[in-house]
């Protein structure tokens, strides 16, 4: 269990590896306490509603992939290898379902998934009570193991070798950037400590990423008041 929030936002790290990949990109992170966990709600809902609307708005009848940040994640990703017409960034994958509605999970991820949508920009949330050390964005050696559950049983998968990936002292939390989650460090219904992390590259600006970020934690404190929230940019 992560002991100390702010000594653990202080230990974020981007390995140089990826910083000479991608020289522009930035993460906002964010770790929050005193949550308040459980299915989706009102107030998730409200704010998922706006994104969609904001977001159909900002796109005006362009696919997502033509948006010019959701373009460099694209780039970003075939720098590694990963084919991003299969493995898509996730906001890309969120904005596809604009259409149908974005689709209402929990409590906290409807929050993290409408300022994600709003804003056009790749933006994760996990346990921070699962990990194990600090996260660090690094080049998988492929011998990492990445903890998935399919056909309702644990498994283990590992990244390519060279792909971009989250990880902590345990293995993988989260591959090809920000593709796909592990299920250990997954948000549930028992989460009350959290960490979020918003993706940024080129196009968008460092106070477009941290008006994001306060978004976020605007929503989070609506939805749990009393919670807490620190934040750190860290750059490669």
């Amino acid at each position: 269990m992560t002991a100390d929030a702010g000594q653990w936002l202080d230990a974020v790290h981007i390995d140089a590896a990826v910083a000479r990949l991608r020289p522009d990109y930035r993460a906002l992170v964010l770790t929050a306490e005193g949550l308040r966990p459980g299915p989706s709600d009102e107030t998730g809902d409200k704010h998922l509603a706006a994104a969609e609307q904001r977001a159909r708005v900002l796109l005006d009848d362009r696919a997502a992939e033509e948006h010019p940040h959701l373009a460099a994640w694209r780039d970003a990703f075939r720098s590694f290898g990963a084919k991003p017409q299969r493995t898509r960034p996730s906001a890309e994958a969120l904005l596809r379902r604009l259409d149908d509605g974005i689709p209402r999970i929990d409590r906290l991820t409807d929050l993290y998934n409408a300022v994600s949508v709003a804003h056009l920009v790749p933006l994760g949330g996990e346990d921070l009570d699962h990990y194990r050390g600090p996260a660090r964005l690094v080049r998988a050696d492929g011998t990492e193991p990445f903890e998935i559950v399919t056909g309702g049983e644990p498994a283990v998968e590992h990244p390519r070798s060279g792909e971009v990936v989250w990880r902590d002292d345990t293995g993988v939390t989260c591959r090809r950037w920000n593709w796909r989650q592990c299920a250990r460090t997954r948000l549930t219904h028992h989460t009350t400590r959290a960490v979020f992390v918003l993706d940024a590259l080129g196009p968008m600006t460092d106070d477009a990423l941290h008006t994001a970020g306060r978004e976020l934690a605007d929503a989070l404190v609506e939805s749990s008041p009393g919670a807490t929230v620190a934040s750190r940019l860290v750059t490669g």
